[in-house]
């Protein structure tokens, strides 16, 4: 087993989530970014963290917390799906937009491709 996936393979591992406050911020002041339909992707790459790591933003813009929660998990999803295809250490960080709100799971998983 490694390090982006859990023993159920159902979770994503703490070592593959952004926690601090201060990495969120570094990633998004310093961090490289590319806007999609209804999602802002940053990252910056990292040399001191063997694997990488991703963290969610959605905002009260994106609806109430029954859209919102949707939303993440839909995100976690599709970042579950697709971390191992990340081969270098990287923190990322995913942004919803209000338009996340009226997308669908598998349109989210297509952004974060």
């Amino acid at each position: 087993m490694d390090a982006t996936t859990t023993r159920d393979g159902l979770t994503l591992p703490r070592s593959s989530r952004l926690r601090r406050t201060s990495d969120y911020r570094r990633v998004q002041g310093r961090g490289r970014k590319v806007r999609r339909r209804s999602l802002l992707v940053l990252w910056l790459p990292r040399r001191d963290h063997p694997v990488p790591r991703v963290g969610l933003t959605v905002s009260k813009k994106v609806g109430k917390a029954v859209t919102r929660n949707q939303v993440k998990r839909w995100l976690r999803e599709a970042i579950r799906h697709e971390l191992h295809r990340l081969t270098r250490p990287v923190d990322i960080v995913l942004i919803a937009h209000p338009k996340a709100a009226e997308s669908n799971a598998s349109a989210l998983r297509d952004e974060v491709r």
